[in-house]
């Protein structure tokens, strides 16, 4: 390679590496599989240090991790929180093990732990106290995230009395178990939303919620593995972890005190195996020499300590024959090809099926082919994947698949919203499954929850020509004679449906508009509409600026909601449900007056409070004759503020001089 080549190869890499950092990071959404970026990032180094004249000083060779987002307060780590070398096979860790050997001795052991696949998380107690939490971020500062991890039942917030020192930080990390994973990512689908990948990119995009009420809804966990302290308290890593786990801490009981780097590879071939018998992910193992001591005698490079390495499990990877791609469309009309395969065994279950997400990774990321021989990989990824294509086998006749350009269930031309990679099927009043997704989403528990009505029925329903629109529900009633000539329908059974019916008209305004099905409208985000908007038409009346203006709604909500009740089809059918009797104006809460005090004064409740909830001291508020603002405007009277409040509601609330107090100062006011 001539120095002019060297020069634009490194420039290329770099660029790839950083994008694909903040991918990963900052999106939480990586484009790559982790032994691919290290190859990468290893060819890079290699050439940096042969033409470093040519080594830009912002490399990814030269970071720890990613980007800190702008959204939470920025804090700098007390002790920087260094990355781990990365090996994938046993030669790099002998020769790690003889180079430890030749710096310390032969008198040492190492404590082996698995290497969880989520989210690196610092935190920091205070007379047993949880103070703070912080992300990995750029290795030296991170994300206040503490107002979410706090929600986390596994984490302490506040430890028993014990031999702790006053400050110590424990650094460990935030994931998702595996069945959880998928009952959410199932809910993400069902509400016309992005699917994660993997339960690893679900834990880090949970933690980047604003709203922390939204984040105690997922269920996440964590393992601590790492103390920090001012004066060193114990001689070896193990006598930390067994202290932290009688303090009160979450501590993986599955780590391995070793002798030597024979039992170290033991650990890790058995774990290689058993890793899928594990509720959450892991990805490879972390190696520690053992004392404390020693751990300094070995000291650190740049950017990662000299006394500790991972060793990263390939995922495994099977070779099989492509037999068709085939297309889903979801109740919100999003089209998704799957791969239909060769049955073959991969990490324990017989595969048949595979992700390819959308059409860019069928035409340009795999150029797929007909009966193509590919790759499939079932690493992070839940459902399997396919990597690559053996292009030694293609067949040489073999024709491109191309994606559809119509929809496979009514054959209505597709479209695709810049910016966007999904394709969409428009015609959500004419298209058999989503008229069948959006009638089974109405009835699911999170929304209408009506009992005596399944997905199967509905589906029978539909196919007997006895419903084509949510409001067909509430006129079964005059068709029970009809109901009553369908197999397997008892008359219990049908008068059980027909009450569960009619026990729905009295379900909250929330939950109908959460049951409409209306694209990125989730539960979380119908209950934010109605507490702003208050009605329906108040609702369908507003434009994407006023929509905008409610809290937590951003463009791509407020286009869609605009798109919806455009719609004159959607409209009418909001008449046939008021008309039904269906709830479509906000439930008042009745508040029971303890004083006037608050009367004509406007408040937003910011932050984390010690003595009250958020909730307790909106009933203070409200119970005063107070009102709560959705959003900062001029007509605030006061901002009650808690610890890690939001960085630009301070500023927002200092520009317009709004007082700012706290709780205790709220209280002082009804005194």
């Amino acid at each position: 390679m001539s120095p002019n080549q060297a020069k634009d190869h490194i420039a290329a890499l770099t660029a790839e590496l950083k994008q694909h950092n903040y991918n990963y990071y900052v999106l939480a959404m990586p484009t790559i599989a982790d032994f691919d970026f290290d190859k990468k990032l290893k060819e890079l180094d290699a050439l940096e240090k042969q033409y470093p004249e040519f080594a830009d000083p912002d490399s990814p060779t030269q970071k720890v991790g990613g980007e800190v987002t702008k959204e939470f307060v920025t804090v700098k780590h007390r002790w920087p929180m260094l990355s781990l070398g990365n090996t994938y096979n046993e030669q790099e860790l002998v020769d790690f093990d003889q180079r430890v050997r030749k710096a310390i001795g032969d008198n040492f052991e190492y404590v082996c732990e698995l290497k969880f696949d989520g989210l690196s998380m610092s935190l920091t107690y205070e007379n047993g106290k949880l103070a703070r939490a912080v992300t990995r971020g750029d290795g030296t500062q991170g994300d206040d995230v503490t107002t979410n991890v706090r929600t986390i039942h596994s984490i302490p917030k506040k430890l028993p009395s014990g031999n702790y020192p006053d400050l110590f930080e424990i650094r460990g990390e935030v994931f998702m178990h595996v069945k959880a994973f998928e009952r959410l990512n199932k809910e993400r689908v069902d509400n016309g939303e992005l699917p994660y990948a993997n339960p690893r990119n679900f834990a880090s995009g949970t933690m980047k919620l604003q709203d922390s009420a939204e984040v105690a809804r997922r269920p996440l966990d964590c393992f601590l593995y790492g103390l920090y302290t001012e004066k060193t308290l114990f001689k070896t890593h193990w006598e930390s972890l067994e202290a932290v786990k009688k303090w009160g801490f979450h501590v993986d009981d599955h780590s391995r005190l070793c002798s030597d780097i024979a039992g170290v590879l033991d650990f890790i071939n058995h774990w290689d195996k058993e890793r899928f018998n594990l509720s959450y992910d892991i990805d490879g193992i972390v190696i520690k020499v053992n004392n404390y001591s020693q751990q300094q005698e070995l000291g650190f490079t740049a950017k990662s300590p000299r006394w500790a390495i991972s060793y990263k499990f390939k995922a495994e990877r099977v070779e099989t024959e492509l037999l068709a791609v085939t297309y889903q469309v979801g109740r919100t009309g999003a089209v998704t090809p799957v791969a239909n395969l060769k049955p073959v065994l991969l990490a324990g279950t017989t595969v048949k099926r595979a992700t390819l997400h959308n059409a860019d990774e069928i035409t340009e990321r795999l150029k797929l082919h007909e009966h193509d021989t590919v790759f499939v990989e079932k690493g992070g990824e839940i459902i399997p994947k396919i990597i690559s294509v053996n292009l030694d086998k293609r067949q040489p006749d073999a024709k491109p698949i191309k994606y559809i350009t119509h929809c496979p269930a009514c054959h209505t031309e597709l479209l695709r919203t810049e910016g966007e990679a999904a394709w969409y099927c428009p015609n959500d009043e004419g298209c058999p499954p989503q008229i069948v997704g959006k009638i089974q989403h109405y009835i699911g528990r999170k929304a209408m929850n009506i009992d005596g009505l399944g997905d199967e029925t509905i589906l029978t329903f539909y196919n007997l020509k006895l419903i084509n629109h949510i409001s067909d529900l509430y006129t079964l009633h005059e068709r029970a004679e009809e109901l009553k000539q369908i197999g397997r329908f008892g008359e219990k059974s049908i008068n059980n449906m027909l009450d569960g019916i009619e026990k729905s008209k009295q379900q909250p305004f929330e939950k109908v508009l959460f049951g409409l099905g209306i694209r990125y409208v989730g539960a979380t985000v119908a209950q934010k509409l109605v507490a702003h908007f208050k009605t329906i038409d108040r609702l369908m009346a507003a434009t994407e600026e006023e929509l905008t203006a409610a809290e937590e709604i951003g463009a791509r909500i407020a286009q869609s909601i605009t798109e919806y009740f455009n719609d004159p089809q959607h409209k009418a059918e909001i008449e046939k449900l008021k008309a039904a009797g269906l709830q479509f104006v906000a439930q008042e809460k009745e508040v029971n007056l303890a004083s006037d005090k608050f009367a004509g004064q406007n408040f937003i409740i910011s932050g984390t409070f010690e003595k009250f909830s958020r909730d307790e001291l909106k009933d203070i508020i409200e119970q005063n004759g107070g009102k709560i603002l959705s959003s900062i405007s001029a007509k605030l009277t006061y901002l009650v503020a808690g610890e890690n409040m939001g960085p630009s509601k301070l500023e927002k609330a200092t520009k317009l001089n709004i007082p700012i107090i706290s709780d205790d100062e709220l209280l002082a006011l009804l005194a």
